[in-house]
């Protein structure tokens, strides 16, 4: 996991996303264009959460989310998505 200088604001969480699979059960490879985007990640940063609303999920929680869910930004050359809580649907 890795340990950024970045603070989420009031409900939302940073995520790094899980590597999408590189082969199917049966062996065959998926080129680049083919793979699905994850839905699974890791939580690297949470906010404080909203006057009304604690935070669910803490550093290092492992969480499924929307296909579509957050906003995909690079730190350090490495690629993140930003969301807000409500975004997430589990906690695995």
């Amino acid at each position: 996991m890795a340990k950024l200088s970045i603070k989420p604001l009031a409900d939302r969480v940073l995520i790094e996303p899980a590597q999408a699979e590189e082969k199917t059960a049966g062996g065959i490879i998926i080129p680049d264009t083919a793979k699905e985007k994850p839905q699974r990640g890791t939580v690297i940063a949470v906010g404080a959460g909203k006057k009304d609303e604690p935070m669910t999920v803490k550093v290092g929680n492992v969480v499924l989310y929307g296909k579509y869910a957050g906003t995909e930004i690079s730190i350090e050359g490495k690629d993140y998505l930003i969301m807000k809580e409500s975004d997430i649907y589990a906690i695995v």
